[in-house]
């Protein structure tokens, strides 16, 4: 079987089977059999694929809903390759709105990233901001070890220090030190939209790192209550959030005595960040 025959019959597969962007998914997954690159699987038409049983199970997971970042363990994110896992929550190109917001106000000396997962936010700020350093922190032993191991592979490990945190909900324990940046994509899927979830994610991240109960509201509101005693004069506070929630998110920091309270929103014009100073 040639790798334009096996992409022919992967992409049927999976269009077969409802997945929507089947022939991106069958690219990445031919590619992942053949141990080359994506955009090499059309040049390498021709190539004969040397394991096509490991093929066919690759797309059978994909068929039954497993998402390719978790099938090849790995997904890019602000133009660098990450390592996930089921332990991990996979990183959403939405959260790039959150680097690129930080971006606009640094660069700063030092940062947290709260909820940190496979630490794409405090990873790929340490590679913009070569002399920042920062503290990750996660209530999962697991994801700090994915983490630390995504911080050895972008070179930023030296600059990164790793914080686990006692118990779910505890977002800014005390003795973490102080910060000119706070930044946080914490749970906020609400418990009644769990159920609304598409099977990719509801079946295949932690639901801890995707929801911590009740309205979806209560890191927000542990944040914009404790994150100003760790940040220094004038930092600013930044977190990722629903698409329904700027509103809500807007107030609570807002009824909390930050200034500068902004509500950002991504690509597709949808409410995405909130970004808030320090009096």
């Amino acid at each position: 079987m040639t790798l334009r025959e096996a992409l022919a019959a992967s992409i049927a597969r999976l269009k077969d089977a409802g997945i929507e962007g089947a022939a991106r998914d069958a690219r990445a997954l031919v590619a992942e059999a053949a141990e080359i690159k994506p955009s090499m699987v059309t040049l390498e038409a021709d190539m004969v694929l040397a394991d096509p049983d490991a093929l066919e199970a690759l797309v059978a997971r994909r068929v039954a809903g497993e998402p390719v970042s978790k099938i090849i363990g790995r997904r890019q994110f602000w133009g660098r390759d990450f390592v996930v896992t089921r332990d991990t929550l996979d990183p959403r190109p939405e959260t790039e709105c959150l680097i690129a917001a930080a971006l606009d106000l640094g660069p700063v000396a030092r940062f947290a990233d709260l909820g940190t997962g496979t630490g794409i936010i405090a990873i790929s700020l340490l590679a913009e901001w070569p002399e920042a350093t920062a503290l990750a922190t996660d209530v999962s032993g697991p994801a700090i070890a994915i983490a630390e191991l995504n911080a050895i592979g972008q070179d930023v490990r030296k600059r990164l220090e790793f914080y686990r945190v006692r118990k779910a909900g505890e977002w800014l324990p005390d003795g973490i030190g102080m910060f000119d940046m706070i930044l946080s994509n914490p749970p906020y899927i609400s418990v009644q939209e769990m159920a609304e979830l598409s099977r990719e994610v509801h079946d295949h991240d932690p639901h801890e790192a995707l929801t911590p109960g009740g309205d979806g509201l209560m890191p927000y509101r542990e944040i914009a209550a404790r994150a100003g005693a760790h940040l220094n004069a004038g930092g600013h506070v930044l977190v990722e959030i629903g698409w329904r929630q700027g509103g809500d998110v807007g107030a609570i920091f807002k009824g909390a005595g930050w200034r500068d309270v902004r509500v950002l929103p991504d690509l597709d014009g949808r409410d995405r960040v909130v970004s808030a100073r320090k009096r």
